[in-house]
């Protein structure tokens, strides 16, 4: 019915948009000015901690550079924007990958460390910190037997 919202998946959200029946409203869009912003805090912050991102930053971030890409397909002078929200994007990724990294083998597993991290990010966090624990018992079992 027009005018009606409704919640749905967002696969099918995106089905009923391309076939123009359909309209996909967003709590808070991603711009690029939020953007701006998220790269310079997790650019300054401490190397062992990670900034709080804006909830479902991850689906949010690849719905506004899919609309982004699609504006700059049909309007070539937007291609600038695009290309500077890619990069941004990619250097924001980089950034928290480092920390996340660098966290998961500092060998704490606490909520203080994992309190920025998006459910994607610590879903990363929580392989890494297995294996590279893993990997750690592996090198060190049997050091500490005696070697008679």
């Amino acid at each position: 019915m027009e005018g009606k919202e409704y919640e749905v998946r967002l696969w099918i959200a995106t089905e009923l948009k391309k076939a123009g029946i359909a309209r996909i409203r967003m709590e808070e869009p991603l711009t690029l000015m939020m953007l701006n912003k998220i790269h310079w805090k997790e650019r300054v912050q401490a190397s062992q901690k990670v900034t709080s991102l804006p909830e479902n930053f991850y689906p949010k971030l690849r719905r506004f550079l899919q609309d982004l890409n699609e504006e700059a397909i049909k309007k070539p002078e937007k291609r600038c924007y695009f290309d500077k929200s890619i990069n941004l994007s990619k250097d924001i990724i980089r950034m928290r990958l480092k920390k996340i990294i660098s966290l998961a083998s500092s060998g704490d597993k606490t909520s203080e460390i994992r309190h920025g991290l998006t459910k994607e990010e610590d879903g990363v966090y929580t392989n890494l910190h297995k294996i590279i624990s893993e990997w750690h018992e592996e090198i060190l079992k049997n050091q500490g037997e005696d070697r008679t």
